[in-house]
């Protein structure tokens, strides 16, 4: 996707324009980075000393004191040796203090920082960097172990990515920063990870190894990767900057609450929910994303209407059990982006078929033994074997946008609501528009009572079809009742 530096810039120029927030206000997303909290100045009672003059103290203190230990790393750099696979090894409920000024650094030898399984590990006050991590794994919490909770940390440096998930974890207060491959990688084999927390964080300038590049089409990279996760509360983070999309939902992924964050300078989407389930997005702010990726594709010609909040074969699901059974988008706020909200389903896409890049996965709702040849053309494999973009709501929000502003000509300020021509394989029962048609009329996606400034176009059915505001309101499409495109107030 190409990162030009002068585009970068012409970014950064944009967000200083609007004010970009420079520190944190209470219930308010801003800075973490470089402005945290001086605490553990002094060795907690009953804690274990680690001397930073030790090379791999922290490990083998860890190694010698008994599980729900305590240690304190001294201020300075703290080192594992010189052997990739120096790391350290919680045990469980184990508890790590940076004092101000502890680093924990892995000098571009070791590979991991804090690995195994262990339960209940608490992270506080330490930086962590300079690990060299291999694709898809972690540094912070390698093997994904539950209860995690990571506070005031700055994860920074490391190759792959900084942090992994697990089940029950909380990342508060922290720094995810200029890491290789994501700030966080939400992944645990298996698929177990339910109540992921993510809190007052800022996540900022990742995929420095350029991803997308390195492995065309492997869909690994961006500000934070989520993995079949299960419940998961997104609020209050500063977003930013991160080469790629800064959050990016792959593959059933369900019950998300994303709210009151910020999203700023993505070079791509800024929220990627796909083949994912029952979303509530809320009182949101994005804000001069999708500007590096949507010029390579103007750039290109290409029609195709990447978005900033982009859908892809995700929907709402009564079936799968969530505190919602929708997509609802509302009381957000969209500036000078790219582009809006675009909902797309691949009519190529579906359980079992070549198009399906998550591979070896099935929907939620369907068992792959039904989603083959002679099955998948009748009920209810034919409804259950597809990620639906379906029961989504887009309403209350304002979207503004000014071309000049944001330096485009085409192919940008546009909401789309499409599918493709389905061609593929011999055995599709998806042929042809049948899923258009389905995704643009049938699937109960609504746009209703928003407000919006500037030349907006809007894309329905397939990428043919370009619409103004009044064509886009009135029959067949009926979308955006109540809404104004004047910057006033939405009513009927």
């Amino acid at each position: 996707m190409g990162r030009s530096g002068a585009v970068f810039a012409g970014v950064c120029a944009l967000l200083i324009a609007m004010g970009a927030p420079a520190a944190a206000e209470p219930g308010k997303p801003g800075q973490v980075c470089d402005l945290q909290p001086a605490e553990n100045e002094e060795a907690p009672a009953g804690s274990v000393a680690v001397d930073p003059g030790v090379d791999s103290d922290l490990a083998t203190q860890t190694a010698a004191h008994p599980p729900g230990s305590t240690f304190w790393l001294r201020p300075g750099t703290h080192t594992l040796g010189g052997d990739r696979f120096g790391q350290v090894s919680p045990k469980d409920g184990d508890t790590y203090l940076g004092a101000p000024g502890a680093v924990l650094d892995g000098r571009g030898v070791n590979q991991a920082a804090f690995t195994q399984r262990a339960k209940g590990v608490t992270i506080r006050g330490l930086t962590v960097r300079g690990f060299a991590a291999l694709q898809d794994q972690g540094v912070v919490n390698h093997d994904s172990g539950d209860g995690w909770l990571i506070e005031n940390v700055t994860i920074e440096g490391n190759q792959g990515a900084g942090l992994m998930a697990g089940a029950g974890q909380v990342v508060r207060h922290s720094c995810l920063r200029n890491n290789g491959q994501y700030g966080l990688n939400a992944y645990q084999a298996g698929d177990g990870i339910v109540g992921l927390v993510l809190e007052g964080n800022e996540i900022t300038g990742n995929n420095t190894g350029d991803w997308e590049h390195q492995v065309p089409g492997c869909g690994c990279s961006g500000g934070a990767k989520f993995w079949a996760v299960n419940g998961a509360d997104i609020r209050g983070n500063w977003v930013h900057g991160n080469h790629g999309a800064g959050l990016w939902a792959d593959t059933n992924n369900n019950d998300f609450l994303v709210e009151g964050n910020l999203f700023e300078a993505n070079e791509a989407e800024a929220l990627f929910y796909e083949t994912s389930y029952n979303l509530t997005l809320r009182g949101n702010t994005f804000r001069g994303n999708m500007l590096v990726q949507g010029r390579a594709f103007a750039d290109r010609g290409d029609n195709f209407p990447v978005a900033t909040v982009y859908l892809s074969e995700s929907g709402g699901e009564p079936r799968v059990p969530a505190r919602t059974s929708s997509i609802d988008i509302a009381d957000n706020v969209f500036e000078d982006n790219w582009a809006g909200i675009t909902l797309w389903e691949n009519a190529d896409r579906y359980c079992n078929s070549p198009a399906n890049t998550s591979s070896g996965y099935c929907t939620k709702v369907a068992s792959g033994s039904s989603c083959v040849a002679g099955k998948i053309g009748s009920a209810p494999a034919y409804s259950d074997c597809r990620w639906k973009t379906q029961l989504v709501d887009v309403h209350g929000n304002t979207f503004r946008f000014d071309p000049g502003r944001v330096g485009c000509t085409s192919l940008c300020g546009r909401m789309a609501l499409l599918s493709n021509f389905g061609t593929f394989p011999d055995w599709s029962p998806y042929k042809g528009n049948v899923v258009a048609d389905a995704i643009t009329f049938a699937q109960d996606n609504h746009w209703h009572g928003n407000t919006y400034s500037g030349p907006w176009t809007f894309m329905a059915h397939d990428t043919s079809k370009t619409l103004s505001p009044s064509a886009w309101q009135a029959a067949p499409y009926l979308q955006d009742a109540c809404s104004s495109f004047a910057g006033g107030a939405p009513g009927c």
